[in-house]
């Protein structure tokens, strides 16, 4: 049983429990208000069958017929049901109600009843049919029945028979049955629709964290293609150069194994494994390219996203690097009123036909959205000559 059903269950409980506790407190406040006024359990006994009724038709109508509404969605049987349901109740009304003999006012006439209209009976009367004014009327004593040449009309007796249609008590119980079940289904939608909307985010939450791992299984592969592709270039030029980047390489792995499958890490932990990337890609650099960093010395207690700067990092030595011309690499990072602010300037270099670029930009793109959606600022600008990178994202606490 879900929470949500035991609200619910607790809120009918409550109700219901208030409702059978009210007779037993009008009763104490009744006999409080007056010293002549003794409580009576005598009183209180036929509002409890009454309530029982109810009681018995809500059981039914919760448990039994409003799932098919509200979870099923069989209207036709719900509603074919239901009006089995009220008709049962409303024959168990008719037959238990308090008014006629079975404890109500009794309707019919008796001898005891004084004439009306402040008239006495004459003695030796016994009691006859009405006449046409409502009063009763007795023998020896003379009753026009109509007008001239007019039969008074012909009144029913009574003799304490139940007419054979519903009472105005019926109708006003036949009305609150009406909004229980009302109340009963709007309280069952409530929690239902609660229910569903925090079914609706976990299955949201957990298709987000289905997404980001997939993204970051697509950034792992694309980041260490490109890294063995360079300590591959590396070693025809300097082989102990090469031996160097391969330790550098394992202590960016060892980074991505461990760090890299979290949901955050430490802001300080991202930078250092970005520095160690550009050491490892200058190792086969020359001269005629310039790479420029700028961290802070003082790095705050937040966190971040792992291996979101690396990507732009990644583009910038894959597409600003030429052997050939002069070209350059400029990237900043500053920490200010909680927020990240990294740049990445880049020259752009010809692509070859053998460069495919655009997988990981797109998969990081996805990976801010998924995370802080409209929270951070993404603005490139894609120059005839220089690629340029501007990112702010918020810094979370740790």
């Amino acid at each position: 049983m879900s929470k949500y059903n035991r609200q619910e269950l607790a809120v009918y409980g409550l109700l219901w429990f208030i409702l059978f506790l009210a007779p037993v407190l009008g009763q104490y406040a009744s006999a409080f208000r007056s010293d002549e006024t003794a409580f009576e359990w005598a009183a209180v006994v036929p509002v409890w069958h009454q309530l029982g009724l109810f009681f018995s038709v809500f059981l039914i109508h919760n448990f039994l017929l409003a799932p098919l509404l509200v979870e099923q969605r069989r209207r036709w049987l719900y509603f074919s049901l239901v009006v089995v349901l009220l008709a049962v109740f409303v024959l168990v009304q008719c037959s238990s109600r308090p008014d006629g003999p079975k404890g109500g006012p009794d309707r019919s006439l008796s001898l005891n009843t004084p004439p009306p209209h402040g008239g006495e009976r004459p003695e030796n009367a016994s009691f006859s049919a009405p006449s046409h004014d409502g009063r009763p009327a007795f023998e020896g004593e003379h009753r026009p029945m109509g007008g001239p040449g007019k039969p008074g009309p012909r009144e029913p007796r009574f003799n304490g028979e139940r007419p054979p249609i519903l009472g105005q008590y019926d109708a006003v119980a036949f009305i609150i049955m009406l909004l229980m079940l009302g109340v009963n289904l709007g309280v069952k939608s409530f929690f239902r629709q609660r229910a569903d909307r925090e079914r609706l985010a976990q299955l949201e939450k957990q298709n987000l964290e289905q997404q980001l791992e997939y993204l970051r299984y697509q950034i792992n592969p694309h980041f260490l293609m490109n890294t063995l592709n360079n300590i591959h270039a590396l070693i025809d030029i300097d082989g102990e150069r090469a031996k160097e980047s391969i330790l550098q390489l394992s202590k960016i792995m060892r980074f991505m194994l461990y760090e890299g499958a979290k949901q955050l890490v430490p802001l300080s932990r991202e930078l250092t494994f970005t520095q160690d990337y550009v050491g490892l890609m200058r190792m086969r650099l020359t001269d005629r390219v310039k790479v420029s960093v700028s961290m802070p010395q003082q790095v705050p207690d937040s966190q971040i996203p792992p291996l979101v700067l690396i990507t732009f990092v990644e583009n910038a030595f894959k597409h600003g690097v030429s052997y050939r011309q002069e070209s350059f690499i400029s990237m900043a990072v500053q920490v200010a009123d909680s927020q990240l602010h990294f740049t990445c300037r880049n020259s752009k270099i010809p692509k070859t036909d053998e460069q495919h670029g655009g997988v990981g930009l797109q998969n990081v793109k996805q990976r801010l959205d998924l995370i802080y959606g409209n929270g951070y600022t993404l603005k490139i600008a894609d120059l005839p000559d220089i690629y340029d990178v501007s990112l702010t994202l918020p810094l979370l606490p740790s």
